[in-house]
């Protein structure tokens, strides 16, 4: 897995990138099929964001978060996207199973 953390109009310090590695570990141990990880830290006025985009076999999945505090924000997106991630991987269980259930009807 390629891990890409960038900051605009903050410094993306040590302490942040272990936080968001951490964070994102939890997330990707649910599905092993992720090429690589992006994610951007930014700060607009008074409001801190992050974005991330994940990229997996066949779909890009992305999510953004904001909060005064970027580790707020940092724990909601990584929430988002475990919901996301979830999700995705039920409806390729449930679309692989159906299509085994299919093959089984016409053998």
């Amino acid at each position: 897995m390629n891990l890409n953390i960038t900051g605009h109009h903050v410094e993306v310090t040590p302490a942040i990138r272990e936080y968001v590695t951490s964070k994102l570990d939890r997330v990707i141990r649910h599905f092993d099929h992720v090429t690589s990880v992006g994610v951007i830290l930014s700060v607009e006025k008074l409001v801190q964001k992050a974005e991330v985009t994940v990229h997996v076999r066949g779909k890009d999945i992305f999510v953004e978060s904001s909060d005064q505090d970027m580790y707020a924000a940092i724990d909601a997106m990584t929430d988002k996207l475990d919901r996301q991630v979830l999700k995705y991987k039920q409806k390729n269980q449930d679309h692989d199973h159906a299509a085994l259930k299919h093959q089984s009807v016409e053998s």
